[in-house]
C-alpha cells in the first residue's frame, strides 16, 4: 500500500462519526471543534506535536472521555480495540503476558478466564510471533515484544476499529518495520486502523490518509495533499519544506535543508525512508 492508494468507499453507516466535537480536561480544551469520520477498512495515520491532541482524539473515539461539546456516534455494538504508549504502563504490576491479553477478553463478568479464552490469547500471541513468552512477566520483554503483546490484548476482543497510540515509539527500525508489517496484514485482513506517530517520513508519508492535529484536525487527506510547508508549519510551528523522492512528500527541516548546498537537487535519504520504502506500505 502506497500513500497514492486511493481511500476505500464509505460504507452505508461510517463506524465513527464526530460532529463539532470539543474535548477538555477541566478548564483546558485539548481539542476543538473537530469534524471526522471512519469508515470500514480505513489505514489513518495522526501526527501533530506533543500536547496537541492526538491522544485525545483515540480516547475520545474509544469512548474513554467524553465530549464537552459535540456529538459522537458510533455503529451500534462496535468493538473497538486500543493500545495505549507503552511509557504509560506500570512495568512492576505483577502480571504475565498472557495474564496482560486476558484484560482484553470481551467476557470479563469472572476474575478468572476460561479454558477456550486462555488457548484464543495464545493463539492471538502465536500469530503475533511472541507466542514463547506467554508465561514471563511483562517487564522482561523488549520494547518490540511489549509492543505485541499490547497488540495481543487489543485483538483479543476481536475489534473491527483498532487505535494505536504511537505503536512504534521507542523501538528500533527493525522492530518498527515488524510492527507495522502486523499492522498491515491486520488492515488487510479488513481491520480498520487509526495510529498516532511522530514519524512523517518513515510511516505517515506512506499511509492512504493522513490527519494533521493542532488543537484540532488542521488537515486530512492523502499525504500528498496533506505534507504541505504551511500545514505542516501549522501544525509544528516551525518552518518545514517538502520534497519528492520517488513520488513520495519528504519532509525536511528548513534549516538542515539550507545549510546543505545542493540538497534540493539531490537530497539525502535517511536510513529511517528507506526502511520504510521497502515495507511497501
Amino acid at each position: 500500500m502506497t500513500a497514492a492508494a486511493a481511500r476505500p468507499r464509505p460504507s452505508s453507516r461510517p463506524l465513527v462519526r464526530m460532529d463539532g466535537v470539543t474535548c477538555a480536561y477541566g478548564s483546558t480544551v485539548a481539542l476543538r471543534d473537530v469534524d471526522l469520520t471512519l469508515d470500514e477498512r480505513e489505514l489513518v495515520g495522526v501526527v501533530g506535536p506533543s500536547g496537541s491532541g492526538k491522544t485525545t482524539l483515540l480516547r475520545t473515539l474509544a469512548q474513554r472521555i467524553q465530549p464537552v461539546r459535540g456529538r459522537l456516534e458510533r455503529r451500534p455494538d462496535l468493538r473497538v480495540g486500543y493500545v495505549p504508549q507503552t511509557e504509560t504502563v506500570d512495568w512492576t504490576f505483577p502480571v504475565t503476558v498472557r495474564q496482560v491479553v486476558l484484560m482484553g477478553r470481551l467476557s470479563r463478568r469472572l476474575p478468572w478466564a476460561s479454558r477456550p479464552e486462555r488457548a484464543e490469547a495464545d493463539r492471538v500471541l502465536e500469530r503475533l510471533g511472541v507466542g514463547g513468552v506467554a508465561d514471563r512477566h511483562i517487564s522482561e520483554l523488549s520494547g518490540g515484544q511489549q509492543q505485541r503483546v499490547f497488540l495481543a490484548r487489543a485483538l483479543l476482543s476481536r475489534p473491527q476499529l483498532l487505535l494505536a497510540d504511537e505503536p512504534t515509539a521507542g523501538v528500533d527500525v527493525r522492530t518498527r518495520h515488524e510492527v507495522l508489517h502486523l499492522l498491515c496484514d491486520l488492515h488487510r485482513d479488513g481491520l480498520s486502523i487509526v495510529l498516532t506517530t511522530h514519524d512523517l517520513n518513515g510511516i505517515a508519508a506512506h499511509l492512504p490518509r493522513l490527519i494533521c492535529v493542532q488543537g484540532g484536525i488542521v488537515a486530512d487527506g492523502p499525504p500528498l495533499e496533506v505534507l504541505t510547508p504551511a500545514t505542516l508549519e501549522t501544525t509544528f510551528g516551525a518552518p518545514m519544506d517538502v520534497l519528492d523522492h520517488m513520488g513520495l512528500p519528504l519532509v525536511v527541516d528548513r534549516q538542515m535543508l539550507s545549510a546543505a548546498p545542493g540538497a534540493v537537487t539531490a537530497p539525502p535519504v535517511s536510513v529511517q525512508v528507506e526502511a520504510a520504502q521497502r515495507l511497501a506500505l
